[in-house]
């Protein structure tokens, strides 16, 4: 079994998951485990300039450059250790499916869970690949333990070959990227790099450097409750109205029915009484005019709704999360291109597109630190059916490593 594999499968049997309604930073502790063990394997490596990050749970570390490439621009590379919340990752039960045969793949025999070729279609073209699973019962955290066990196995690559020239090597663990908080205590200065990766993508020879424009909006409704039996007149149902804010949104901009550059309303969450009403939403557009016109639509909804049922009946509060970081990093097209030279020396075709979500490099390229998105070899995230692939995992590994060298070079 490979390094990166090996490397892996210890990390997803940490439960990592982050909390959005937690208002601490980290969002839990349980991403600490991760952290701790990430910093004492960093140190059996050989790397000295380890970092933890014990109040925030952030993890740094740093390989010198070779003798003779002080001059190279220092790259980093950094990953995420929390998992989605949206699926459990309590307990994974991870495990290989060698030489997959391209057909249903039971996961779970006892629940009759199946990761369905009808579902996921692309399974087809895994055919002989080695397939890593769970038992349908959680998530498998490839998003982004992945990308963490490439970054080391590739730390440990140069680690184990000092006659390999490079410039000063950055890398970075983050918690809570899942809840849009990864960057929040990131130390950009701290950090050394002068430009950096996240590898944080999904199928092989994925690359990014665009992202959504992204904002969170929750809507508390105030309604009134009266027996039902004496209501007529006086009943103001808040569930109701809920429902008739969603009716005024545009059906076609929803993320069922969304692709590419499309932008959408996202309702990600409902609950309440008669009384009272929450519904949560996300807003998202990759062009920032559309954007802009997304958030204004949204409240003129719910004015509208309180010109019908009263002032206050509907509150927004609204926030933006972070915007498109391709204006920025069109200034910084080299990590582009030698991306995709480094994927075409090692077979693999570049499939440059949009991300449709956030990442920690958009934050952290508005921060000063331009950051694309580079793939992991990972699918179906935040799911029961994800996967990953190991062949893929092993050949990110190696993409890593040749752009290292590829910066040693310039």
């Amino acid at each position: 079994m490979s390094k990166v594999i090996e490397n892996f499968l210890r990390y997803v049997s940490f439960d990592t998951a982050s909390c959005e309604e937690s208002e601490s930073a980290p969002s839990t502790e349980c991403q600490h485990a991760l952290a701790k063990q990430l910093v004492t394997e960093l140190k059996e490596l050989g790397i000295r300039d380890v970092r933890y990050d014990t109040e925030h749970c952030y993890v740094y570390a740093s390989i010198p450059a070779s003798e003779g490439c002080e001059a190279k621009a220092a790259l980093g590379f950094v990953a995420h250790m929390d998992t989605s919340p949206a699926v459990s990752g309590a307990n994974i039960k991870a495990h290989l499916v060698d030489n997959y045969d391209g057909k249903d793949l039971l996961l779970n025999e006892e629940k009759d869970i199946r990761l369905s070729t009808k579902d996921f279609p692309e399974l087809a073209g895994l055919c002989g690949e080695t397939l890593i699973v769970t038992d349908g019962t959680t998530l498998l955290g490839a998003d982004d333990k992945a990308g963490i066990a490439e970054i080391m196995a590739m730390a440990a690559y140069f680690m184990n070959h000092p006659e390999e020239k490079h410039g000063k090597i950055c890398i970075g663990f983050t918690p809570d990227e899942e809840i849009g908080r990864g960057a929040d205590y990131f130390d950009v200065a701290g950090f050394g790099a002068d430009f950096a990766y996240t590898v944080d993508g999904g199928a092989l020879g994925e690359l990014e450097y665009e992202n959504f424009n992204a904002a969170g909006a929750k809507l508390l409704i105030h309604g009134r409750n009266v027996h039902p039996g004496s209501a007529k007149g006086k009943m103001k149902n808040a569930l109701l109205i809920a429902q008739e804010f969603q009716g005024l949104l545009p059906k076609e901009q929803n993320p069922m029915y969304t692709e590419g550059y499309e932008g959408f309303f996202h309702l990600d969450g409902l609950s309440g009484t008669v009384e009272a009403a929450t519904a949560e939403y996300i807003i998202r557009d990759h062009n920032r005019e559309l954007f802009e016109q997304k958030k204004t639509f949204f409240l003129d909804a719910a004015a509208f709704l309180n010109r019908k049922y009263g002032e206050g009946t509907v509150e927004v509060n609204m926030q933006d999360s972070y915007f498109n970081m391709r204006e920025i990093m069109e200034q910084h097209m080299h990590l582009i291109d030698t991306a995709c030279d480094a994927m075409k020396e090692i077979g693999v075709e570049p499939k440059i597109s949009p991300i449709r979500g956030g990442t920690d490099g958009a934050r952290l390229t508005y921060m000063g630190l331009p950051c694309p998105n580079l793939c992991t070899g990972g699918a179906n995230y935040h799911s029961r059916f994800e996967y990953a692939v190991a062949g893929a995992m092993e050949k990110v590994t190696k993409l890593l490593v040749l752009i290292v060298k590829k910066y040693g070079e310039r």
